[in-house]
C-alpha cells in the first residue's frame, strides 16, 4: 500500500517505526499509544522493503514474526533473553518517546 492511501494515524505509526534506530526496538503500543493493534494493521498494510518492521515487538518482548524477525534483530545486535528481546536494554525511547 502506498503512503498516499494511508490515514494520518497510519502515517504517524510508520514514521515512528522508521525512527527506531538499528539495534533497538519499540513495542506496538509504543508506536501507537492506546491502539497497538492499529500499529500491527499499519505495518501489515505496508510493503516498503525499507521499513524496519522487525524493530517492533510485543509489549513483553516476544516476537510476532518468529524466526524471520529474530534473524533480523540478531543481525542488528539486539539483546535477547531466551526467545524475547531484553527490553530493559533494547527498548528505545527516542524522539517523542516513540
Amino acid at each position: 500500500m502506498t503512503e498516499v492511501h494511508l490515514s494520518q494515524a497510519q502515517r504517524r505509526v510508520l514514521a515512528r517505526v522508521r525512527a527506531i534506530p538499528e539495534g533497538f526496538v519499540a513495542s506496538y503500543g509504543d508506536v501507537s499509544p492506546g491502539a497497538p493493534r492499529a500499529a500491527g494493521a499499519a505495518l501489515s498494510a505496508n510493503d516498503d522493503p525499507r521499513l524496519p518492521w522487525h524493530r517492533v515487538v510485543r509489549a513483553d518482548g516476544s516476537l510476532a514474526k518468529g524466526e524471520r524477525q529474530r534473524a533480523l534483530l540478531d543481525a542488528e545486535g539486539v539483546p535477547m533473553r531466551g526467545d524475547k528481546v531484553d527490553l530493559r536494554v533494547a527498548r528505545w525511547g527516542g524522539p517523542d518517546a516513540v
